[in-house]
């Protein structure tokens, strides 16, 4: 799968204090993004079922938000950022990533990780095994997804899940193209290379950290018989808008650079912006520019 130069939108489903704890998606869906994604190519919301700061903020449920977002803005990919896949049944994630297939006309792109928040799993009564058994389950849960999704009659035997006949009608298409979120060198990566069409990893620490982590994705990709050109690579960036000119020249220079270091499908969260004003300067100044630049 090749992919050119794209941005996607985070929109925060959390409520605290500085949205005096009303979910701000609740708020950009009125007031900001209506404007906001006629100039981005994707959306994204977090998969968590309570605050950070405070275990009351509300925390907007991750499928639910995303497909009630579908229907209302019927321009862009969505995605989640990401599915812990524990959350869920393998079979049951499976199915619904079929039926949001459908419903938003081919717009949707399963975003998984194996999960890290272990106080929520625990919660919600969900087991939470160490991470090299989490990314040995989200292997599988992927190979059940992608059976379901093609088959008629899947069926599958693995070391934690299995399904007998798990038909899932109507069968999506296209197939949804898969966006692992990992960071973990000895074991997301590789995972990230063999699988995903689209990884989404952290840009945390130097430049050689990063190369480091995209050569560890590319060569489990050619390692397992993939052309690592059909791996979009995609990282999140926090806290991106511009107060005035100068600041989206700094942006633009970030988002460069990372452009330059093989980044091609960008994550922005903006936060909490009351009004599309610094949205549209982003835009104008900062997105414009780098599709014209690249395209």
């Amino acid at each position: 799968m090749q992919r050119g130069l794209e941005f996607g939108w985070l929109s925060p489903v959390i409520g605290n204090q500085w949205s005096d704890h009303q979910p701000i998606v609740l708020f950009q869906e009125r007031h900001i993004l209506p404007t906001a994604l006629t100039h981005f190519d994707s959306l994204w919301i977090a998969d968590h079922f309570y605050g950070f700061d405070a275990k009351t903020d509300p925390f907007m449920e991750g499928w639910t938000t995303l497909t009630w977002l579908a229907a209302k803005f019927p321009t862009v990919q969505l995605c989640h950022h990401v599915l812990g896949h524990g959350y869920r049944p393998p079979a049951l994630t499976a199915k619904m990533a079929a039926t949001l297939q459908v419903l938003s006309g081919g717009r949707f792109i399963l975003g998984i990780g194996a999960g890290w928040r272990a106080k929520e799993y625990l919660a919600y009564g969900y087991e939470f095994p160490r991470p090299p058994v989490r990314f040995a389950q989200l292997e599988e849960v992927i190979r059940i997804c992608r059976l379901m999704w093609t088959e008629d009659d899947p069926s599958f035997e693995g070391t934690y899940f299995s399904i007998q006949g798990a038909a899932a009608p109507p069968k999506p298409d296209p197939i949804p193209p898969i966006c692992i979120g990992a960071s973990g060198e000895r074991v997301g990566l590789p995972l990230a290379g063999r699988l995903a069409d689209i990884w989404n990893g952290t840009s945390r620490g130097t430049d050689d950290d990063w190369r480091r982590r995209v050569d560890i994705v590319m060569s489990a990709a050619s390692a397992a018989g993939r052309d690592p050109a059909e791996i979009q690579v995609s990282t999140t960036i926090e806290r991106a808008l511009p107060t005035d000119d100068a600041g989206s020249d700094e942006w633009r220079a970030l988002l460069e650079h990372r452009y330059a270091l093989g980044v091609r499908h960008f994550v922005l969260d903006f936060g909490n912006p009351q009004d599309t004003e610094p949205v549209l300067r982003f835009a104008e100044q900062v997105l414009a520019p780098m599709r014209a630049a690249h395209p």
